[in-house]
Parts: C-alpha cells; structure tokens; sequence
C-alpha cells in the first residue's frame, strides 16, 4: 500500500493542489487540503482512486467554507503564482485584476458548476466528472455548458461592473 500511495501521491498532488487554489484562492490551504485528502486515503484505500480523491477534496473545501463562515473568516481572494518581478508592474496588475473577476465569476456560480468546470479544467472526462460529482453520466455535458454559461455571464457582469466603476 505505502508504494501504491506514493504512486497515487505522485499522479494527483500537483492537479489537485491546482483544482484546490482556483476552489479556494489560497495556497496554502490548498496544499493543506491536499495532503488531509491523502491521508484519509491511508485511512480508507479507494478503488478508484482519481474520482475519489478530488471528491474527497472537493467535500473538504465545502466543510472547510462552513467552518470558515461561522467563525467569520475571510480566505484570501487571490495569491500570485508566478514571481511578481518576472512581468512588468502595469502587467502584472492586469494579470491580478483578470484573475480576481474570474475568481469572482466563479464564486458566483453553484457548486455543482464551479465543481464541473474545475474538474473539466484537471483533465477529467464525463465519467469521472460523473462519479465525482454523483452525477449521471448523461447529465454532466448539460451541466457543463450551462456552468460555461453562467461562467461568462458572470465574467461579464464583473466586467461591466469595472467599466461602470471607472
């Protein structure tokens, strides 16, 4: 089990981590949530390990977002990936802004549509995406073309915002 463990460890830390950031806009708690998925992994081996841990993850964030609420914690909205002095000033600030409204724009969606449209993003087909999620099957390309839907209309609305504000 320890060698199919690192195995596991090895494939998924880095996606995961990366679904796990854009969920919740820290890495940190990322990282965090990451590693807690892999050690209920110990505790409970999975059959199908990929579907299994990113919803194991996936359920994480959610109790991790209640707790946060009722303690009245604020998670931080946005962390640079990259080294701040690889890009000019004026860039980089673009860069942030952009990501800060798609980051908005998908906390503006339910769940279940954020959670697809990350997946999607990962790599995962329909039928993992399924068995994550506890969807049909059938139902996951509706779900996602009316989470890329509501996805833009949410990124608009951020836009127009912006330009009403300037």
């Amino acid at each position: 089990m320890t060698a199919d463990l690192a195995q596991l460890f090895e494939q998924y830390y880095a996606s995961l981590v990366r679904m796990l950031y854009r969920r919740t806009g820290d890495r940190d708690r990322a990282e965090d949530l990451a590693q807690e998925t892999f050690a209920r992994a110990v505790a409970a081996p999975p059959d199908n390990p990929r579907p299994w841990l990113f919803a194991v993850a996936l359920n994480l964030v959610r109790e991790d977002g209640r707790r946060a609420t009722t303690r009245g914690r604020r998670l931080e909205l946005l962390r640079a990936e990259h080294d701040q002095s690889a890009a000019a000033p004026d860039a980089e600030f673009e860069r942030r802004e952009a990501a800060a409204r798609v980051h908005a724009a998908l906390a503006m969606l339910n769940e279940r549509d954020r959670e697809a449209l990350l997946l999607k993003a990962e790599g995962f087909d329909y039928e993992e995406i399924a068995a994550t999620l506890g969807l049909a099957k059938g139902a996951v390309g509706t779900t996602l073309a009316r989470a890329r839907r509501r996805l833009v209309e949410a990124y608009r609305t951020q836009e127009r915002g912006k330009n009403v504000a300037s």
